[in-house]
């Protein structure tokens, strides 16, 4: 009887058993994620190029990765340009919706902030290419899952130091100054583990071939072919602009260099560009050896940069191992104003400013959520502490900022408050007055995250 009892006591668990597994399998969400990349050519030909361009160095494209979980899509897409002003991004988002039917909310237009591209290049034709190829990316919607993962990469650093002979402000390798090392790597992949898309993130200025005087998509363009190359083709892979702000290349001699030879050339002439950013296609003797060799070593550098930046996104991709087929898909867009001021003087950097107040700026704000992945967005030149102070305080472990995106903003430059105590040539170039723009990002976006979540901070 005993025996009985306890064989039809085990019946019953494992049919209960049974049925809990069967609940769980249930209530488990399919498979709903579809993702499609692509990638267009928007290199101008030759002779549509203008002073101080003269030639193309390597190729520049607008990229692209649609996202869709069966009730949303988001488009992000990153263009090799310097920037796209805030009319400009309209009309491309315009043509976006157009074409592909993707709400201007719903898409983060980011430029890669290459230094070799002019930032006037705009028109129908190019403006199109761009919505192509979001278009064509959405026409390969194809199951897949999405991951994120983080590494770091030590080719950025801080660009502000106390030059030691004028004890003033000045650009240089500040090795002790704020500078986010991280490498955000969100990965689009098929159900059977091919990459198709990848979309990372760093905080460094695209400017190292900025002397060329030639097209480029700098190390951000180096970086996304290098890797491209390695999925043979088969991927697109996406740079997303970090907050670069303050932030230059560690290795950057060969610019220091060029631009010493360029002042002294103006010199001679009578000129003192010595407190001014020197313009491009004068002031070089491309047949001079020295000239011929620092721009020979700076591709060199170009390339390399590309590489060692590619190499982390590698090694943080084979570490990344949670991967989700079901995210939620949330996104926003609102702008904020923060008051503004005029400068009443000249010089780039090492001394006061003299300022008049002038009117409010605006700053557009974005976020795509894709799960516990919250893609924030600013248009405009975030000072790197503004970024990490915003992940410290999100409510999504996997945050990251893109800047220069959905616009150009007029402020110029968007410090952190405690930079405004320096005379750095951002700072005293900046539209914006002291103490207002960072709290208004950071709080706008936690704002936009928090609605997401659906919880109050």
């Amino acid at each position: 009887m005993k025996k009985r009892l306890l064989v039809t006591i085990s019946l019953l668990l494992m049919a209960l058993t049974n049925a809990v597994n069967v609940v769980v399998a249930q209530s488990t969400p399919p498979a709903s994620l579809s993702v499609g990349a692509a990638k267009m050519d928007i290199t101008p030909a030759t002779n549509e190029l203008k002073k101080p361009y003269f030639g193309i160095n390597d190729n520049i494209y607008s990229r692209a990765v649609v996202v869709n979980n069966g009730t949303t899509t988001v488009a992000l897409v990153s263009v090799d340009i310097g920037g796209i002003n805030d009319e400009m991004a309209d009309r491309i988002l315009a043509k976006i919706t157009a074409t592909a039917g993707i709400p201007t909310r719903n898409i983060l237009l980011t430029a890669t902030h290459t230094h070799s591209v002019p930032f006037g290049i705009s028109g129908d034709a190019f403006e199109s290419k761009i919505a192509s190829a979001v278009k064509l990316a959405k026409d390969k919607l194809q199951p897949a899952r999405v991951g994120y993962g983080e590494g770091v990469s030590y080719i950025n650093v801080n660009r502000n130091i106390i030059d030691p002979e004028t004890r003033r402000w000045w650009e240089g390798p500040n090795y002790d100054g704020p500078s986010d090392k991280t490498v955000a790597v969100v990965t689009f992949e098929s159900l059977d583990g091919k990459p198709i898309a990848v979309y990372y993130n760093y905080a460094m200025h695209g400017v190292i071939s900025g002397m060329f005087d030639q097209i480029s998509g700098d190390v951000p363009g180096a970086t996304s072919r290098y890797l491209e190359n390695n999925f043979d083709n088969e991927a697109v892979v996406l740079w997303s602009t970090g907050a670069c702000g303050d932030q230059n290349p560690i290795y950057y001699q060969q610019t220091y260099d060029l631009r010493e030879i360029r002042v002294k050339e103006y010199a001679k002439r009578g000129i003192d560009i010595s407190n001014k950013m020197p313009p491009g296609g004068e002031g070089l003797d491309r047949k001079d050896p020295k000239v011929i060799k620092l721009m020979e070593q700076q591709k060199q550098m170009l390339l390399s940069m590309g590489q060692l930046l590619g190499e982390e996104v590698l090694h943080v991709m084979r570490g990344t191992k949670r991967k989700v087929s079901n995210p939620i898909i949330q996104a926003d867009q609102r702008i904020i104003t923060c008051p503004g001021r005029k400068r009443l003087d000249e010089g780039r950097a090492g001394y006061a400013g003299t300022y008049a107040d002038a009117d409010s700026i605006p700053l557009r704000l974005g976020l795509i959520r894709l799960g516990d992945i919250a893609l924030t967005a600013v248009n405009g030149e975030v000072f790197n502490p503004i970024s990490t102070r915003l992940k410290k305080e999100s409510p999504f472990a996997n945050t990251l900022m893109t800047t220069l995106t959905n616009g150009y903003a007029r402020s110029g430059y968007i410090p952190h408050d405690a930079a405004f105590g320096t005379y750095t040539f951002e700072v005293v170039s900046s539209r914006l007055k002291p103490g207002f723009a960072e709290n208004a990002i950071v709080n706008g976006l936690l704002d936009m995250m928090y609605a997401s979540l659906q919880l109050k901070p």
